[in-house]
């Protein structure tokens, strides 16, 4: 082994070899300890700033099988962060090249890529894990993520299956801040259950990114806001920051307005960090977070502490800061409290009044939502804008009010969004104001 692998092995022997104020009732020390690394399989959701910390951080304590997935190809702005990686890695996997450059330096250790998007693998591949740790960049896809494993949970007389739970552990930075969080589903509350935690998003006033842009970021937003709707160069699809072509398009068009007014800095990169609000990451935040999540995922495997409980914030803009907490579960979390939600609202509200309380409610922050109910038995869709050719037929709609629509009180509206791989239950309410 290498030298790196002795000493991390020697410092985990500290912990696994005997018991301690803080272990947990099934902890078994020695051997047995050990044997629990290699047989616990871990998935690593990401392999940018954080992934690479990641997937480093687990192989050096002793995590044998490892599999990593990423959708993302390594661009020279990552070199400086991103250290499994080097120039004439420009252009491949980065999923692939961070499982090559691991299993080549870590002997004994598996790690398994998937040049994938995390939606390409359903349920059963989910199931296969012990433990699932995200190093994501994007809420939408922490948000896809927490929904899966909460598809996953399996309840017996509304009594939850403790073997169906699949924890997750969720790392995030933001410049010089950054957190972690152990979620496990069903029993701590999830993503969803704190989503107003967020750091908000960083709007321009309309009138500035339209009429008197001073700033790269003003002419990619006046293009992500107003010429994507109004040119549609993809029919209706939704602006996606994960897909080239759509990235691209809005880089050249942005590069042409900041041309006409004598801007200079609009960049591939700095385009898709505004569409994806993307903070520009800081080597050492991730290395903080990375390895409090790793951390998390030892003490999960071996049971020698109990976990976080359940969420840490770090921050190191002024000194170094950190501070656990323990985030309460919303019982009425429209993702993990197994319940539908109920949707108040007025028999003359027009369905696209609706959707837009989906989009902008700070519960339900919703992308793209698609409605569907079932009328005598029947499925009915209402409104589809994902796919073109169904968002097209169903538009109409969105002119229409519940009563012209043939909606009653207590029907039930199945919504679909790209933020959860599992369609959310409404119950209309209606007599009501829209809430």
């Amino acid at each position: 082994m290498s030298i790196e692998t002795n000493i991390s092995f020697n410092n985990l022997r500290k912990i696994l070899e005997r018991n301690g104020p803080f272990c947990h009732s099934d902890f078994e020390c020695g051997e047995a300890a050990f044997a629990t690394l290699s047989q616990c399989k871990v998935l690593i959701v990401g392999s940018g700033g954080l992934g690479c910390e990641l997937v480093k951080d687990l192989a050096l304590m002793g995590f044998t099988n490892l599999h990593l997935i990423d959708m993302d190809v390594i661009e020279l702005s990552n070199l400086n962060r991103q250290f499994l990686f080097r120039q004439k890695d420009i252009g491949k996997s980065k999923a692939e090249v961070a499982a090559k450059f691991i299993n080549e330096r870590i002997p004994g250790v598996k790690v398994t890529p998937y040049f994938n998007k995390i939606q390409d693998f359903g349920e059963d591949f989910y199931r296969s894990f012990h433990v699932i740790v995200c190093g994501l960049d994007s809420i939408v896809a922490r948000r896809w993520m927490n929904g899966m494993v909460i598809s996953l949970l399996e309840y017996e007389d509304s009594i939850l299956d403790q073997s169906s739970i699949k924890p997750l552990i969720d790392g995030g930075t933001e410049g010089f801040k950054g957190s972690a969080r152990v979620i496990l589903p069903g029993i701590t509350p999830c993503i969803e259950c704190t989503l107003d935690l967020f750091p908000p998003q960083v709007n321009f006033p309309l009138c500035t990114i339209a009429n008197t842009p001073r700033l790269p970021e003003h002419c990619i937003e006046y293009v992500r806001i107003l010429q994507w709707p109004k040119e549609k160069p993809f029919g209706d699809i939704p602006l996606d920051g994960d897909e080239h072509t759509h990235v691209q398009w809005v880089y050249e068009k942005a590069l042409e307005r900041a041309q006409q007014y004598g801007i200079e800095g609009v960049t591939y990169r700095l385009t898709q960090g505004v569409i994806k609000h993307i903070i520009p990451a800081v080597a050492s935040t991730n290395a903080v977070i990375a390895a409090a999540c790793a951390t998390e995922v030892f003490k999960l495997a071996t049971s020698c502490c109990a976990p976080m409980n359940n969420s840490m914030m770090f921050n190191d803009v002024d000194g170094i800061y950190s501070h656990t907490y323990e985030a309460e579960r919303n019982e009425n979390c429209p993702a993990c409290s197994n319940t539908p939600q109920d949707l108040f609202c007025s028999i003359d509200d027009k369905l696209e009044t609706i959707i837009n309380y989906l989009k902008e409610s700070p519960k339900y922050q919703m992308h793209s939502p698609g409605i569907t109910t079932a009328v005598d038995g029947k499925n009915k869709t209402l409104y589809i804008q994902s796919v073109a050719s169904i968002e097209e037929k169903t538009r109409p709609n969105l002119k229409k009010t519940l009563r012209e629509l043939g909606l009653e009180n207590g029907q039930m509206l199945f919504v679909a969004d790209v933020t959860s791989p599992n369609s959310f239950i409404f119950v209309l309410k209606i007599g009501n104001n829209l809430g």
